[in-house]
C-alpha cells in the first residue's frame, strides 16, 4: 500500500513540476529550461542523499545514469514533436507509451499482480491517454510525427524501467546518477542553443524553472522509493498519472476548460487508484 501511495504522490509532484516547466518555457527556450532546471535541483538532491542514505555502487549509478540520459532524450524528442502543433495526437501517444513500457517489462520479468491491480493499471493507462488529449490536432499528422511521439514515450518508459532496475539498496544514489548524467548529456545541446541566441529564463520564468527542477527531482526520488516497495507493472502506471495534476492546475490557474474526454479520464484515474489499492 505504501508503494501505491508513494507512486501516486510522485505522479502528483511530477504533474505540478511539468506545469511549472511549461510556464517557464512560455518566455524562455524549453531546452534551456530542461537542462538548467536539473542543475538547480542538485543542492536539494544533496540534502535528500543525506536524509535517505544508501550504498553507493556502480550498479545503482549506472542504471541511474541510463535513466537520466533517457529522460532528457525523451524531453528533447517530445518537444520536437510538439513543435509540429499536433498536441492532441502527440501527447496521448507519448503518455500511453510511457506507461506501457514498464508494464511490459514488469510482466516479462515475472511479476504477477492480482487481477484487481492489473485492471487498475489498465484503467490508469487509459486515463493517461484521455487526460492528455488536447482540444484539436492543430497540425498535420504524419508517420514521422507519430514515430517521434512513440520514441519520446519509449524513452520515458525506459526511464521508469531503468530506475526500477537500479535496486533498492542504493538509497537515492540512482537519482544522483540520473541528474548528473542528464546535465552532462543535455549541457552541450543547451550551450549550442544559447550560442544561437535562445532566451534564458528570467524573472517569473526563472522562478517557474527553479520550481520545476526541484519538483521533478523530488518526484524522481518518490518514484524510486515507490518502485522499491511494489511491482513495476503497477507502480509505473500510477506514477504516470502525472498529466492529471497538470491538467487540473491548468484549469485552476490558467482557467482552461476541461473537455468531456478529459473529465472521463479524471474519473478513470480515480477508479484506477481505488482498484490498485484494493
Amino acid at each position: 500500500m505504501i508503494g501505491i501511495l508513494l507512486a501516486a504522490l510522485s505522479g502528483l509532484v511530477w504533474g505540478v513540476g511539468d506545469f511549472s516547466g511549461g510556464k517557464a518555457s512560455q518566455r524562455a527556450d524549453s531546452l534551456l529550461v530542461v537542462v538548467l532546471s536539473k542543475v538547480v535541483s542538485l543542492p536539494l538532491l544533496a540534502v535528500y542523499l543525506l536524509l535517505i542514505p544508501g550504498a553507493l555502487s556502480a550498479h545503482a549509478m549506472t542504471w541511474g545514469a541510463a535513466a537520466g540520459v533517457l529522460g532528457v532524450l525523451g524531453m528533447f524528442v517530445f518537444y520536437r514533436a510538439l513543435a509540429a502543433g499536433a498536441m492532441a495526437i502527440v501527447a496521448p501517444i507519448s503518455a500511453v507509451t510511457t506507461a506501457l513500457i514498464p508494464v511490459a517489462f514488469g510482466l516479462a520479468t515475472g511479476e504477477r499482480p492480482g487481477t484487481l491491480a492489473l485492471t487498475g493499471a489498465a484503467c490508469a493507462i487509459a486515463a493517461i491517454g484521455l487526460v492528455s488529449a488536447a482540444g484539436g490536432a492543430g497540425g498535420r499528422v504524419t508517420g514521422r510525427l507519430v514515430g517521434l511521439a512513440l520514441l519520446s514515450g519509449a524513452a520515458f518508459g525506459l526511464f521508469f524501467t531503468c530506475l526500477a532496475h537500479a535496486g533498492d539498496g542504493g538509497g537515492l544514489w540512482p537519482i544522483a546518477g540520473a541528474q548528473v548524467a542528464a546535465v552532462a548529456f543535455g549541457a552541450p545541446f543547451a550551450w549550442a542553443r544559447f550560442r544561437r541566441g535562445a532566451a534564458l529564463p528570467a524573472g517569473s520564468s526563472r522562478r517557474w524553472m527553479i520550481t520545476a527542477g526541484l519538483l521533478d527531482m523530488s518526484a524522481n526520488a518518490l518514484y524510486l522509493l515507490a518502485v522499491a516497495r511494489g511491482d513495476l507493472s503497477i507502480i509505473a502506471p500510477i506514477a504516470s498519472l502525472y498529466p492529471v495534476s497538470t491538467v487540473l492546475l491548468a484549469m485552476l490557474v490558467d482557467r482552461e476548460r476541461l473537455r468531456p474526454v478529459q473529465l472521463a479520464g479524471l474519473g478513470l484515474a480515480a477508479t484506477a487508484l481505488v482498484l490498485v489499492a484494493s
